[in-house]
């Protein structure tokens, strides 16, 4: 792709967290360097139409699969629903004042 100043190309927008119209600021070789998007007007580097990878904090998913651990030890049996899950919770009536 022969891209050139002004051109209007689809990428991911950061601020918008969008594949968005944006327009070519600046070039490296034939490739966009940098876009605008053009409907927050966020300059950014052009990213290939691809969105971020998520941040993943290793702590919490490490928590999390402890947790998990601890859940899906004790699961019941097949077809066997927990006590908890029987009872539902009774609403509490309000006094009328």
């Amino acid at each position: 792709m022969r891209a050139r100043l002004g051109d209007d190309i689809d990428d991911y927008c950061v601020k918008c967290k969008r594949i968005m119209n944006h327009s070519v600021v600046s070039l490296m070789g034939d490739e966009p360097a940098k876009v605008r998007c053009r409907t927050c007007h966020q300059d950014h580097d052009y990213r290939h139409e691809q969105p971020p990878p998520p941040k993943v904090d290793p702590r919490k998913a490490a928590l999390f699969n402890e947790v998990l651990k601890t859940v899906a030890g004790a699961q019941p049996a097949d077809g066997e629903a927990p006590a908890e899950a029987d009872e539902k919770p009774k609403a509490k009536k309000k006094a009328r004042a």
